[in-house]
């Protein structure tokens, strides 16, 4: 009976913290499920690393980040937003992310997969335009 109701109690706050972080982030960050984007990204001129990036971006990511990393209502997270940023996520955090996957941890939108043949220059490159993008929208 008591290690019920310890189960129980545990259950509940895992449910409460789960709601707490999902209700916590503002409306247009809450997953919808309807594919919009999430976020405005202003597209600055592109050359070198950060244009060969946009097209490894386009083949591998934006299915799910959406186009110009604004985000996918329902389906992933904006890589155009503060959350991603150098200091909170350094560029070997999206080479761990293609090759291992994620645990789902900011947002409500389940774990994300290793993405299959991205190697790590190609990873560089999709950085590079992720990192442009950022500047060009204010996230240093």
């Amino acid at each position: 009976m008591k290690g019920t109701i310890i189960l129980a109690a545990a259950a509940a706050g895992v449910a409460a913290i789960a709601a707490w972080r999902f209700a916590a982030q503002p409306a247009a960050m809450q997953s919808a499920g309807t594919g919009t984007p999430m976020v405005r990204v202003a597209v600055p001129g592109l050359s070198g690393e950060a244009a060969a990036g946009e097209s490894l971006f386009n083949a591998n990511c934006a299915a799910c980040h959406g186009d110009n990393g604004t985000g996918r209502e329902g389906s992933g997270p904006p890589l155009v937003h503060v959350i991603y940023e150098p200091s909170h996520h350094a560029d070997a955090a999206f080479q761990m992310a293609v090759q291992r996957g994620v645990r789902s941890h900011h947002w409500p939108f389940g774990d994300m997969p290793p993405v299959e043949g991205v190697g790590e220059a190609d990873v560089d490159k999709i950085v590079a335009y992720v990192r442009t993008l950022q500047r060009a929208n204010g996230i240093h």
